[in-house]
């Protein structure tokens, strides 16, 4: 496989690092570089999203019928490398990555006019209304009813673990039009308004300290009939082309990031022996294991960008790619924390707000580390169980 980029990829590598230059602001570069989940708040993302927008950028996986921007596997590539270079916030993958792909395979005309727009804009902030409490990883057990009125669903129940439904203005939900049969052939896929009357959200309180996700209640909530996503019925099969977005992506780039801040951090902390851990051997090899696995993932994240080059979509490799991406990036989070030392179980909820006058105690980079640790627990659950993904991998990938 070669890895080597052309004249033309350094040359687009070059335009983006001159865009992130002059455009990334330093706010929202210092919120990128502070983020201690996957999703950074709403008041830095959706201000990135909009500077992309403007730009044409802001949906390089998108046809660009939809607005994508045209560029090929290597270029998004190198463009998602480059903003976790440079410490661009992330922009939250629930419209963009996940239920913008949905509606564009199975939407209606309307639907796609409507929502589309609005996505690649950030007029619309989605969350995902998919996980409910004693379900687990058994997203086929859901229960929360869905019953026909007219023109209308009316909709009972509640989800859970829903992230930042506090900011949405729109969800996307999976609902239990049907008891009869497989618990898979009774599912439906709706989109529906947040302010609809009988929605309640509640916060809920992360090992962190931070409001990330909620459980969110549904008293006779009615959805109309035209927000169905696909038939009734049949919402399991837009639920798995979902989440193989969900699952999938480029995450080297980020883990090369993580690696590097952990690099910088053991060149400045000390050590049992008063010399900065990176000249203990012990480290050292702790340090170089992650390297390694990181290549491996990389060089399977290559072999996915082969295969959607020639109009594949990802499947079983995206769950490949996710339990071993999540299980590195805790794997990284835990040796960060070794790194830090007492520092890291500072809490300093106000010093790591970006603008914040409060002086951190210890250095800068042992801000995050704790937090970074406790929210990524949930890597290896969120977007189905690491345990659900090797069920996957191993009836499709190696037919047990």
């Amino acid at each position: 496989m070669n890895l080597e980029l052309s004249a033309a990829d350094l040359a687009f590598q070059a335009e983006v690092r001159a865009f992130l230059a002059e455009n990334l602001p330093p706010d929202l570069q210092v919120a990128g570089r502070r983020m201690t989940s996957v999703f950074v708040e709403k008041q830095y993302s959706i201000p990135w999203q909009k500077i992309l927008h403007a730009k044409g950028w802001v949906a390089p996986s998108w046809p660009v019928e939809y607005g994508g921007c045209g560029w090929d596997e290597m270029q998004r590539y190198i463009f998602s490398a480059e903003c976790a270079r440079a410490g661009a916030p992330g922009l939250s993958p629930m419209g963009l990555r996940m239920v913008g792909p949905c509606i564009q395979r199975y939407g209606t005309p309307e639907q796609k006019a409507f929502y589309l727009p609005r996505i690649l804009a950030g007029e619309d902030y989605w969350c995902q209304g998919y996980s409910e409490p004693g379900s687990g990883s058994d997203l086929a057990s859901l229960q929360m009813k869905a019953e026909r009125d007219g023109d209308d669903y009316v909709l009972n129940g509640s989800k859970i673990w829903t992230t930042h439904a506090h900011f949405a203005n729109r969800m996307f939900c999976l609902v239990r039009t049907s008891f009869e049969g497989k618990p898979q052939k009774g599912i439906t896929f709706l989109l529906l308004e947040m302010d609809t009357p009988g929605i309640e959200v509640k916060p809920i309180i992360t090992l962190a300290g931070e409001h990330e996700v909620n459980q969110v209640f549904f008293d006779n909530v009615r959805v109309p009939v035209a927000n169905r996503l696909g038939e009734e019925n049949d919402g399991w099969t837009v639920a798995k082309y979902l989440l193989e977005f969900e699952r999938g992506g480029s995450s080297a780039p980020g883990l090369k990031v993580s690696l590097d801040r952990l690099r910088n951090m053991a060149a400045t902390e000390g050590g049992d022996l008063g010399e900065p851990l990176m000249n203990d051997p012990a480290f050292r090899a702790r340090l170089a294991e992650l390297e390694i696995a990181l290549e491996a993932i990389e060089m399977t994240e290559h072999r996915v960008m082969t295969e959607l080059s020639s109009g594949k979509n990802p499947g079983p490799a995206s769950s490949m790619l996710k339990t071993q991406a999540t299980e590195m990036t805790q794997k990284i989070d835990g040796l960060a924390i070794d790194t830090a030392a007492y520092y890291a179980f500072v809490d300093q909820p106000r010093a790591r707000e970006p603008g914040s006058n409060a002086a951190p105690v210890g250095p800068d980079h042992s801000l995050v580390a704790m937090p970074r640790y406790l929210n990524n627990r949930a890597a290896s659950i969120y977007g189905g169980s690491n345990e659900i993904q090797r069920d996957i991998m191993a009836r499709l990938v190696l037919g047990l």
